[in-house]
């Protein structure tokens, strides 16, 4: 056995060997694709369209911008580029499960951008695309679920072009005890039970809500994004801490 094969990961609080997670990821996403719109909103009572809005706030795309989308299946932050940046701007949604792709495609808004939308199968620590290709790189509640954030963080460095941005939107830790317990008794006795009212699956949403908790906090995660390369990198609390926005710049 290689030191590579001997290497371990958490899959939530469960740690597995790191070939077999990307695999156990995708079958999470494969079973709740069809229900992963609907199940955002119940989540989090809609607010992650605020975040996702804030997202956008920050990141003010311009005309004639290339984005590529991580983990972006359904769509929702590439259609939200878009409808920002106007004229000339193009998406790319790279996605490790194809029927999360699948899903985006089948909404309404993908079908009136089609000429400025490309939908890709690919995965975040190994991206099917040149140096210096993109102008902006997100990565929005997925970059939780690669088995090496580092090396996802190093492969969007390395597609971005000089003066290209950074941006991540993930769920985080809520710099009060009390808060993120009770935080904490939310996401572990009622999430779970949605999945399984809504989506039909309790396994997959107790998958998410543990990954949640093994991400690291903000200034950890800040650490990882400078160590990456990027410059002027900085974070904002979103709902107290609940999610986080980290911004960077390959400059």
């Amino acid at each position: 056995m290689t030191e590579q094969d001997d290497r371990r990961t958490h899959f939530g609080f469960t740690e597995v060997p790191e070939a077999e997670k990307a695999g156990r990821v995708r079958g999470v996403f494969t079973s709740v694709a069809s229900k992963y719109d609907v199940m955002n909103d119940a989540m989090s009572m809609g607010i992650h369209r605020l975040w996702k809005d804030a997202m956008m706030d920050w990141l003010a795309p311009r005309p004639g911008q290339y984005l590529l989308d991580v983990a972006g299946g359904t769509g929702d932050i590439a259609f939200r580029f878009l409808d920002r940046a106007g004229t000339g701007a193009r998406a790319c949604v790279l996605d490790l499960t194809e029927s999360m792709l699948v899903a985006g495609r089948q909404r309404a808004e993908a079908t009136e951008r089609a000429d400025a939308l490309d939908w890709v199968v690919g995965d975040a620590m190994a991206l099917p695309f040149p140096d210096n290709s993109f102008d902006v790189y997100t990565v929005s509640f997925g970059i939780r679920n690669v088995t090496r954030p580092e090396v996802a963080l190093a492969e969007a460095f390395r597609v971005l072009r000089p003066g290209g941005r950074l941006m991540v939107l993930e769920f985080s830790q809520i710099p009060n005890d009390l808060m993120q317990k009770i935080y904490d008794l939310y996401s572990f006795n009622i999430i779970p039970r949605m999945g399984q009212a809504i989506a039909g699956d309790r396994d997959s949403y107790q998958y998410l809500v543990e990954s949640i908790r093994r991400f690291p906090d903000q200034e950890t995660f800040l650490g990882m994004v400078r160590d990456a390369g990027f410059e002027q990198a900085k974070y904002r609390n979103l709902s107290m801490g609940i999610a986080c926005l980290h911004s960077g710049w390959k400059l």
